[in-house]
């Protein structure tokens, strides 16, 4: 599977089921050839097992979110507009008049918001909220709405895969599909010497849901986790607020909050990095928070390294990453775990 196709994937947060089919097909294919299996449970999570012929190892949990961020219908009102609230979060700044994929029928939609000629001047001041938006699908009343799409149905943001500039890419859904990819990759060519559980979680998004489940489930030794985090980069963003930048491949989380990761699995993983000449950053920052947060306090606290990939404009339609970064990551865990 490549990166354009995971990404096109339409799977928000309560409604993955489009990622979980094609995530398990995948894993499936890889572990033909290998001792393993591939399982699922009730919350929708995707466990890839892979067993290892070294009891001596720890058995390590991989993990990385399937969900993004979204939309789910309300109502339709009376002149067939759709009123919805954001699954994740999502800045309404960054949502007028982008196209949407509304329900189980693809129906295609623009999010509206009042012409801004007719607004007040205090109107005009500040970004409109969640009450003051709607999906336009075209539709003549609220019956022809609500059939095509109807209350309950999850919208997700239309926009193309596209490489640009300097080894860039733009998509949906980068969060945490780049961390899907790397996953997958590890799965199929990591030759670690112990049992290996790698973890496609749900529901990330609204709260680290999956994980809490999986972590229980699976009982591991150790945690990897991978997802993006805020690549503040820009040039008019002083250097010091600068969460991470793009192209210095992924960075270390200290914490964030979450989550304080022990600073001798960051030491180890460092030294994996230099060792091999891997680029990898320190985040630079201690905001948002990760699936680490559920699994670190799971059956008596398991020891968690997090790693993630610099990523502009997270949450939007045009989500940035470099490809350079998470081909990175995928190095920087083949790494730790012949390390390990």
């Amino acid at each position: 599977m490549l990166l354009k196709e995971i990404t096109a994937l339409r799977g928000p947060s309560g409604w993955e089921d489009e990622v979980r089919s094609a995530i398990r097909r995948e894993a499936q294919e890889i572990l033909s050839a290998r001792e393993g299996r591939v399982y699922g449970d009730t919350m929708g999570s995707v466990y890839a097992f892979r067993k290892g012929g070294d009891s001596t190892k720890p058995h390590v949990m991989l993990c990385a979110h399937m969900d993004e961020v979204g939309f789910i219908v309300r109502f339709a009102t009376d002149d067939g507009l759709l009123r919805f609230d954001c699954v994740g979060g999502i800045d309404p700044r960054c949502i007028v008049s982008k196209r949407v994929i509304v329900g189980e029928k693809a129906v295609p939609g623009v999010i509206g918001v009042k012409a801004i000629h007719l607004m007040s001047a205090a109107d005009r001041k500040k970004a409109p909220d969640y009450d003051n938006v709607y999906i336009d699908i075209g539709a003549k009343d609220k019956e022809e709405a609500e059939r095509l799409c109807p209350p309950g149905c999850y919208a997700t943001f239309e926009s193309e895969y596209r490489e640009f500039g300097d080894g860039f890419v733009k998509a949906k859904a980068l969060d945490d599909r780049a961390g899907c990819m790397v996953l997958l990759d590890v799965l199929r060519n990591s030759d670690y010497a112990g049992d290996m559980t790698c973890v496609f979680t749900v529901q990330e998004e609204v709260g680290l849901r999956g994980a809490k489940v999986a972590a229980r489930k699976v009982r591991p030794d150790t945690a990897i986790i991978l997802d993006t985090t805020t690549a503040n980069d820009m040039g008019m963003v002083d250097g010091h607020k600068q969460v991470t930048r793009c192209g210095e491949g992924p960075a270390l989380t200290f914490m964030d909050r979450r989550t304080i990761i022990p600073a001798e699995i960051r030491e180890k993983a460092m030294t994996s990095a230099k060792k091999r000449g891997i680029p990898v950053q320190h985040k630079r920052g201690a905001s948002g928070g990760t699936d680490a947060g559920e699994v670190h306090l799971a059956n008596g606290g398991v020891p968690c390294l997090t790693i993630v990939i610099p990523c502009r404009y997270c949450h939007s339609p045009a989500c940035v990453c470099k490809l350079s970064d998470i081909d990175a990551a995928r190095d920087l865990v083949m790494a730790v775990l012949e390390d390990m």
